[in-house]
């Protein structure tokens, strides 16, 4: 190979420079928003580098200025959902897959974070071993906002952020600094965005250690972090009722979260709430499989759809949630959610990566 040769697709791009392989999300007017094609490609191009002596460290970046990713294509889950959904089943079963690969990865996956990172774009970024966020960073799992609960192994990744501050970022949807990243857990490293490029450049020829350890810098203090006193006492409850009175009786910037999650699909609060307290001392692949149960469930009810109409086809904003309060969303509605899926379980717990990170399935 050449010192920089390059694999070309519409919305993927696949490049080696130096002994660095560049993942490059190429859909800059969706923010880089992932389809079944970029998933399938990323899963075949990590699986080949992987077990390629040419490649010491791979690099995820996107394309333009506005992000690394904002998510699924969720138009096109859309679209899918009005004729059944299986598409939408195949790109999570693969983009799951994707999620457990990298988390395993045999060699250094850095991940640019800069800009939108939200959804799909924090398990693409946040499994990888170096993580690298910038003061332009917005982040965070904002699915109940659209009748959907966090996957990706987002669910894991909150479940074990401080105390109750990874419960507060998936009921609220919130989008969050690269400095709370770092807080949460999320993240590794922050470097300003000006610097990417020569960090890109340093990351051809250097360890992944070094060409980070020239470019960090401190983070700003994490808000997240100044709010966790009320945060903690508030979502201690396992009961979402619960910690919306919590969070009125304190008032203040709890109050406003309350009234935040209101606004939410009270199933997908619930189902989210409940999520993330099963999914406590889960491996990745358990919580991939658990999360692809929910996500099934998501795709054959009402709020789902209706979340994305509300906020991406129609844009009117209105949701009409169904049930209409977490008082009608019952312990029998949510525990459903979690019912094993027989010959459609995903399976990837049976059949962990990490036995064989160069495998795709």
């Amino acid at each position: 190979m050449g010192a920089a040769e390059e694999t070309q697709q519409e919305d993927v791009l696949f490049e080696r420079r130096g002994h660095l392989g560049i993942v490059t999300l190429n859909r800059p007017k969706a923010v880089n928003a992932l389809n079944a094609g970029m998933v399938k490609a990323m899963l075949q191009q990590l699986t080949d580098w992987a077990d390629d002596d040419a490649v010491a460290t791979v690099l995820v970046r996107g394309a333009g200025d506005r992000g690394l990713c904002a998510g699924g294509d969720i138009v096109a889950i859309y679209e899918d959902m009005l004729h059944g959904g299986s598409a939408t089943a195949e790109f999570w079963a693969d983009e799951y897959r994707l999620n457990a690969l990298i988390s395993h990865y045999p060699k250094p996956y850095v991940a640019f974070m800069d800009g939108l990172v939200l959804g799909g774009g924090v398990g693409v970024s946040a499994h990888g071993s170096v993580r690298v966020v910038t003061e332009r960073t917005r982040t965070g799992m904002p699915e109940t906002t659209i009748g959907f609960v966090p996957d990706v192994g987002g669910t894991l990744l909150l479940s074990r952020a401080p105390g109750e501050t990874g419960t507060h970022a998936a009921l609220t949807g919130a989008h969050l600094t690269g400095a709370d990243a770092l807080f949460l857990g999320l993240a590794d490293h922050f470097v300003p965005s000006e610097n990417l490029p020569a960090l890109a450049e340093a990351l051809e020829n250097s360890t992944a250690e070094a060409a980070v350890e020239r470019f960090a810098q401190t983070a700003p203090d994490s808000a997240l972090a100044v709010q966790r006193d009320w945060i903690d006492a508030a979502y201690a409850q396992d009961d979402a009722e619960e910690i919306v009175r919590s969070l009125r009786d304190a008032g203040g910037e709890a109050a406003a979260a309350a009234d935040t999650i209101g606004a939410k699909s009270p199933t997908s609060v619930k189902v989210a709430l409940e999520s993330l307290r099963r999914v406590r001392g889960l491996t990745l692949e358990e919580a991939l499989d658990q999360e692809y149960r929910v996500g099934l469930r998501c795709l054959s009810g009402p709020d789902f759809r209706e979340g994305i109409r509300a906020q991406v086809v129609d844009k009117d904003r209105n949701p009409q949630w169904k049930p209409a309060t977490l008082a009608d969303v019952h312990k029998s509605d949510v525990e459903g959610y979690f019912a094993p899926l027989g010959d459609r379980e995903l399976g990837l717990s049976a059949n962990p990566v990490q036995s064989s990170p160069v495998q795709s399935s």
